[in-house]
């Protein structure tokens, strides 16, 4: 084992870990005030119920031999998981590291249904999802399943996190239907600051994601911080260009959005490409999330934090530019397009399109099974009120005189 990559690796594990707090914030932010601390625990319930899980089961199912599709048992209940050597760091460490992973996958898929969906159905779906959704896709990519096997690229998690998430967030979206004032009063966000300071957590945490994914104290693991400082500024300047153009202002929100969608889009890639083309990643992803967005407001489809857009269009474009911009030279694994070898773009598209399909349909049949237990949609007057209070009986802001959920 070697210190410096240990030392390193437990503290991307932090930052990774505090992703998910800052999702909750980014989140939260974007709420009306009656749902801010349902949307919130919506994120910090992962932080419970997925690592349990990822601990006694989830981890052993991604990360063991197996099969072409899922591992084994070998590892469940952290059997054979101790002190000894992964690689150059203790095994725990490799499998805390990848048990945040998971977590902030799993929260990830909340901002496509708050408002509206009931909490024990939600724990119930992440729940399940985490282990039959997230841990088989893990496997494929990272755990020597049929994707790596075909040479497919992801760096620290396009596929398996943001196309994955994003999968099950839209059918998730469209199964348990819009909010109940959806398209009829004006949804706003009720705390733009919070969304803001949760994006400055992401980004700081990011760092850990895409770097820590090298796995150790390597020049891969300074490329992927270059990268990942790198190609969200240029996702964030054309988007702010694009809103100039538009609309002659340059939003907060939007800002904010244009960060993480770089951060999405580079995560694939973090370890293969270089600064340049970092930036040029960034800043090509910038026009499909930015266009969707504007698309899916003018239909009814009710994603309510565009988790599509930003983390399915954004995961999608980033992974198949990998098969674009990756460069042997710089990496040591493979070229991409621009480097003679198309093929990769090709696996790259294999990839994307098994986990979305995979995802998406698994998480179809949870859905309808856990919605056969626990109603999935809270009823009118529950909404009405606040998921706050009816689903956790506290409120986020209590004024003198009344409470907030009476004037949100």
């Amino acid at each position: 084992m070697n210190a410096a990559d240990t030392a390193w690796m437990l503290i991307s594990t932090a930052l990774v870990l505090l992703m998910t707090p800052a999702l909750a914030f980014f989140y939260g932010g974007l709420v009306r005030s009656k749902n801010a601390l349902n949307t919130m625990m919506m994120s910090f319930i992962s932080l419970g119920f997925v690592s349990v899980l990822w601990a006694l089961i989830g981890y052993s199912l991604a990360f063991t031999e197996g099969s072409n599709f899922l591992g084994d048992a070998s590892n469940m209940l952290l059997r054979g998981v101790g002190l000894e050597a992964k690689g150059t760091i203790p095994h725990l460490l490799f499998m805390c590291y990848q048990g945040t992973f998971c977590i902030i996958t799993a929260a990830l898929i909340s901002g496509a249904i708050v408002e509206r969906m009931r909490f024990p159905a939600y724990v119930a779906f992440i729940s399940l999802w985490s282990l039959i959704v997230y841990a088989p896709i893990a496997h494929w990519v990272w755990g020597g399943g049929f994707l790596a096997d075909m040479g497919a690229l992801d760096f620290a998690g396009g596929t398996v996190v943001h196309v994955n998430a994003a999968a099950a967030a839209l059918v998730a979206a469209i199964v348990i239907g819009p909010r109940r004032d959806f398209k009829k009063v004006a949804l706003a966000p009720h705390n733009v600051p919070f969304t803001l300071l949760g994006t400055g957590l992401l980004w700081f945490g990011w760092f850990g994601f895409n770097a820590g994914s090298a796995l150790g104290a390597t020049p891969i693991a300074a490329l992927a911080f270059t990268t990942t400082m790198l190609a969200p500024a240029g996702t964030l300047v054309v988007w702010a260009l694009l809103d100039m153009a538009r609309t002659q202002k340059t939003t907060a929100v939007g800002a904010a959005t244009a960060i993480v969608v770089g951060l999405v889009a580079i995560t694939p890639a973090a370890g293969f490409v270089g600064p340049i083309s970092a930036i040029a990643l960034g800043a090509i992803a910038a026009f499909p999330s930015y266009f969707g967005i504007l698309w899916r407001a003018r239909t009814n489809l009710d994603d309510s934090l565009d988790v599509v857009a930003a983390h399915g269009i954004g995961g999608t474009v980033g992974a198949l530019l990998t098969g674009v911009f990756a460069q042997k030279a710089m990496n040591g694994v493979a070229d991409g397009l621009l480097f003679g070898n198309p093929g990769q773009l090709m696996t790259q598209a294999i990839a994307v399109a098994s986990a979305a399909l995979f995802s998406g349909v698994v998480s179809f049949i949870l859905l309808k099974v856990v919605g056969a237990v626990f109603p999935l949609r809270a009823a009118d007057d529950e909404q009405s009120i606040g998921i706050d209070l009816s689903n956790h009986g506290e409120e986020a802001y209590v004024q003198a005189g009344g409470s907030e959920s009476s004037m949100a």
